[in-house]
């Protein structure tokens, strides 16, 4: 199930990391977040991964969470599980689809969403015979087809992409979305409480990240752990009785 296009380098690559370097100080200074009032402009930061997608001209260089592969927290995770055959998932906020394509490749019967249309034509085109369902989606307005239908939802860096205002609600839809008996898979970096971060994205604490457990989840058990980059990280799961 090969992702990589023609074109397409490792990201270990230097020149990959110059452009990379160079599109996140551009994306930086458009990210209304970054100056006061900007939570009221744009409250889901629904413009800004617009032009992220926008302004990438083709290159994953200039996706700031596009990195090739999928999360190496994920694939240890899915090394763990074993096989998800026959299993409904759910990739939330797919990107270039590279998490939904892992999932898919342990035997899931993936969707993969995005809220930018850009993003999922891009991930469709990585992964043109996986059997993905990849679609254009608002996680505050799903479609309702979708409620109660995953085994296993998987969200990695879209909590911590969104303002604390947020975070609640978020938590109510991702809750929304897990079938009885089913699994949320949480992924995101982490903070300690009380300590001083400049965002976005913002970081989660313990407590934020406990507080997803919501309408019917359970935390059943929450990692602090380093990726091979040393970025501290929550890796969280939740369970629907």
């Amino acid at each position: 199930m090969a992702g990589e296009k023609a074109g397409e380098k490792d990201v270990s690559d230097a020149d990959f990391a110059t452009r990379r370097a160079k599109a996140r100080e551009r994306l930086n200074a458009l990210d209304p977040h970054m100056t006061p009032g900007g939570v009221e402009a744009d409250p889901k930061r629904r413009d800004w991964f617009e032009a992220v997608y926008a302004l990438s001209e083709g290159d994953p260089a200039k996706v700031p969470w596009a990195n090739l592969a999928p999360h190496p927290l994920l694939a240890q995770w899915l090394e763990q599980q074993g096989s998800l055959q026959g299993r409904r998932a759910l990739d939330v906020g797919c990107g270039l689809g590279d998490n939904a394509a892992a999932l898919a490749q342990a035997g899931a019967r993936v969707t993969g969403f995005d809220l930018v249309a850009g993003a999922v034509e891009w991930a469709r085109s990585r992964f043109p015979e996986s059997g993905i369902a990849f679609c254009a989606a608002d996680l505050f307005d799903l479609p309702p087809e979708w409620s109660g239908a995953f085994d296993l939802v998987h969200e990695c860096y879209t909590l911590q992409a969104l303002p604390e205002a947020l975070l609640p609600r978020a938590a109510r839809a991702l809750a929304g979305l897990v079938a009885p008996g089913g699994r949320l898979l949480v992924i995101a970096r982490a903070r300690d409480e009380g300590q001083e971060i400049v965002g976005p994205p913002w970081p989660l604490t313990r407590k934020q990240i406990e507080a997803v457990a919501v309408d019917g989840l359970t935390l059943t058990t929450l990692d602090d752990l380093p990726t091979p980059q040393g970025a501290r990280h929550w890796r969280a799961v939740f369970e629907k009785a």
